[in-house]
């Protein structure tokens, strides 16, 4: 079991980062007491802005709610009665006053402001310290910060569309009169973030710092960055550099990528760290992401969770009529069956088929209170990812020179061989076909379907509207505390 993080350090220290404002609790975190002129201090603020990666409301029930149950690909699950905010995202029933929505913005702009703090904080590092390798290294923990901010400012901008930029800690009255900035200057805000971040991080990190982003993890979200702006050639090329490094590759079971085992592997360019320390009560550095999907009502009590977030028919059909079963083994979660590490999932649960991709077997489970799922990383960018985002790239036009010496083609093919299917033609539609499958379960569906323009044909049917729903809710409690915020269209 994993007990090292690099974020374990700050994890007490930030759990109250949020508590301090009285007003725009998105906006900015709270100033540490640090003594700027020893070294031994320099990663506290920016372990404080990973520790916000793992706040409830932007990786738990939130964010599964609105990245994951608005799709094709999941229902809301649980019982009819439970969760009514899930249900009006799963049902395209909300607006601007829905709780899960609020939470995604307020959680995102805590990060962003984390990470303000963290940029802001190495400059002072850099100006007290005075051995030239400590204020380098301060230099360096500003990549882990902008490509947090900017990690955050992606999901703020394709979740809301038009949203401030807050670049630096402000007072609480600076925050409430600060106005939406237009998409593309969002996009350039996020594009230099993540420029400054790869030339600042190094290529790889020692286990002291397991799980700590490095220069690839920045390229594969720059790569996302253009393939949602429809900049093929930017996105082919980050792409192709990181298949060229030959850091990465597909791990050869599937399953293992999912497991604890397989945490922060050579698959891995991006995993939100989570884990109870081995420690079955008191402070941990959790996660509850799988916990609220996890098989409701099951038993022993280690082995449930909430039961939220259960695959659709849609997507079983789907699996089923392409001949998946490498797949879908691991991406559904049977009731009435038993792992292959021994764990029965009842079948009086109440759902048929839970996320088997957040599955972790009870002997991970220690804590007191229940425990399913304390210990698991949440996977956000994987190496398969970047193969799929390479081939959809060139079969849309990605052209020139590419170093790692793939085509479409080939990363297809990589993909799909691992999940025993047969070669097939890298057009659009298979490429995007084969995402789907590939990452089932794991908050891409919802978003791919708007970025590509099917939102409207597959969703329609479950009341998605075309010009309203492509976009969330600018918050209500937002528009009352800054009268400068335009809310979005239709709502």
């Amino acid at each position: 079991m994993k007990k090292s993080l690099i974020l374990i350090s700050l994890a007490i220290l930030c759990a109250s980062c949020s508590d301090f404002l009285n007003i725009r609790p998105e906006g900015t975190t709270t100033a540490l007491s640090l003594d700027h002129s020893k070294a031994e201090n320099i990663f506290k603020p920016v372990s404080a802005a990973y520790a916000e990666l793992r706040s409830y409301g932007s990786h738990s029930f939130p964010y599964i709610g609105c990245l994951e149950v608005t799709s094709d690909d999941a229902d809301k699950g649980s019982t009819p009665e439970d969760g009514a905010s899930m249900k009006q995202l799963d049902e395209f029933r909300y607006d601007g006053a829905n709780e899960l929505i609020t939470e995604q913005w307020s959680a995102w702009y805590n990060i962003v402001s984390a990470a303000n703090n963290a940029v802001s904080q190495m400059a002072m590092f850099d100006e007290e310290l005075t051995k030239e390798e400590d204020k380098a290294t301060a230099r360096q923990c500003v990549g882990d910060a902008k490509f947090i901010r900017a990690y955050a400012y992606f999901r703020l901008l394709t979740m809301f569309g038009n949203i401030p930029i807050i670049d630096k800690v402000m007072s609480s009255e600076e925050l409430a009169s600060q106005k939406q900035a237009a998409p593309e200057k969002v996009w350039e805000f996020i594009e230099s973030d993540l420029s400054d971040a790869i030339s600042l991080l190094p290529d790889s990190w020692g286990k002291a710092y397991l799980g700590r982003v490095t220069k690839y993890s920045a390229m594969a979200l720059k790569a996302k960055v253009h393939l949602y702006q429809k900049e093929w050639n930017e996105a082919a090329q980050l792409c192709d550099a990181i298949i060229a490094s030959g850091r990465y590759h597909l791990l050869p079971d599937f399953r293992a990528v999912f497991s604890i085992d397989g945490e922060n592997s050579a698959e891995s360019l991006f995993e939100i760290q989570s884990s109870d320390l081995g420690k079955a009560s008191g402070d941990a550095a959790f996660n509850t992401y799988a916990y609220v999907q996890g098989p409701r009502n099951n038993t022993p009590s280690n082995m449930q969770g909430w039961g939220f977030c259960t695959p659709s028919e849609s997507l079983i059909k789907f699996f089923t009529d392409r001949g998946e079963t490498v797949r879908a083994t691991t991406t559904f979660l049977y009731s009435g069956s038993t792992t292959p590490e021994g764990d029965y999932i009842s079948k009086d649960c109440p759902n048929p088929v839970y996320n088997g991709k957040v599955y972790t077997p009870s002997s991970y489970n220690d804590w007191s209170n229940n425990g399913y799922g304390y210990d698991y990383n949440i996977r956000i960018i994987r190496y398969s990812e970047v193969l799929l985002m390479f081939a959809e790239s060139v079969a849309r036009g990605a052209s020139g020179s590419f170093a790692s010496g793939y085509t479409a083609q080939m990363a297809l093919d990589e993909v799909r061989t691992r999940a025993g299917l047969a070669s097939v033609e890298p057009t659009v539609d298979n490429i995007l076909d084969e995402r789907r499958a590939e990452l089932a379960m794991e908050e891409d569906r919802f978003m791919d379907l708007i970025r590509t323009g099917k939102a409207a044909e597959v969703l329609g049917p479950r009341g998605f509207v075309e010009g309203k729903h492509n976009l969330f809710p600018i918050p209500a409690t937002q528009l009352q505390l800054n009268e400068n915020l335009n809310q979005n269209p239709k709502y």
